[in-house]
């Protein structure tokens, strides 16, 4: 068997699957993902612990509420986005407070960081993650270690996001000691972008009530623009994608302060 060693990789994939199909077989689930029927009976009865799947006799089946979401919302991107998720969670003290933006690559954090084995289970150090981005927070909410903090507002239904005056107020009552970004764009010139100018306004926001800013993009974000601006390149503290990044557009971000981590 050659397929995915790691756990929370695994995990991923397992509810990609899900989110397709709905029901997934052990042995169906063994040859997707070229592990052993054993590691994927594990892996089920893991997921099924967190409450993020149900087992059934032979496999699982999703669990609808967190599970039944559009296209554009299941894990995309490939290695590289898996690869900046997990760095990114890897990089976030476990009883930190956490603010994250929708998407797909905050998706993949989010996933991430639920999968680290060192999260506190229960007690003031637990790890809270606080969103404007529904499909996160459903997610998050299954996992008993972690503490999801959901802000309102008004949802955008191209993005699951929450945006308006409910949630930049619920985010003036709270401190974040690190905002993981999603972005559209980004670059020395721009700073981090955005296409929608209400999504802007909370992520902005949450970059204001935050003392550490990380930007999780893929290498096309670096040679793009978009509409908004969430916040000058001066405020990213580091920016986290893959490989493939332009080396002048990289040269370009290194040069203001930011760290760039190309994983």
């Amino acid at each position: 068997m050659t397929g995915p060693t790691d756990r929370p990789q695994r995990w991923n994939r397992l509810l990609e699957l899900l989110a397709e199909s709905g029901r997934l077989s052990v042995e169906e689930a063994a040859e997707r993902l070229q592990v052993s029927p054993a590691t994927v009976r594990r892996d089920f009865t893991a997921l099924a612990e967190q409450q993020l799947a149900t087992r059934t006799h032979g496999g699982v089946v999703a669990t609808t509420v967190a599970y039944d979401l559009p296209a554009r919302y299941r894990q995309t991107g490939g290695e590289a986005k898996q690869r900046i998720a997990e760095h990114a969670a890897a990089l976030v003290d476990p009883a930190a407070v956490v603010g994250m933006n929708g998407g797909t690559t905050t998706t993949a954090v989010a996933r991430a960081l639920a999968g680290r084995s060192d999260l506190a289970s229960s007690g003031d150090d637990q790890l809270t993650i606080v969103t404007n981005a529904l499909n996160i927070a459903g997610e998050m909410v299954l996992r008993p270690h972690l503490r999801t903090i959901c802000l309102g507002g008004v949802a955008r239904r191209e993005s699951y996001e929450l945006h308006g005056p409910l949630a930049e107020r619920a985010l003036a009552e709270l401190r974040l000691d690190t905002v993981i970004l999603g972005v559209n764009a980004i670059s020395a010139e721009g700073g981090a972008q955005c296409r929608h100018i209400d999504e802007a306004g909370v992520t902005t926001e949450m970059v204001r009530r935050s003392g550490y800013v990380m930007v999780v993009a893929t290498s096309d974000k670096l040679e793009r623009s978009a509409l908004a601006r969430i916040c000058g390149i001066d405020q990213v503290h580091v920016l986290v994608t893959d490989t493939k990044a332009d080396p002048a557009a990289v040269a370009a971000i290194r040069a203001t302060g930011v760290r760039v981590d190309l994983v």
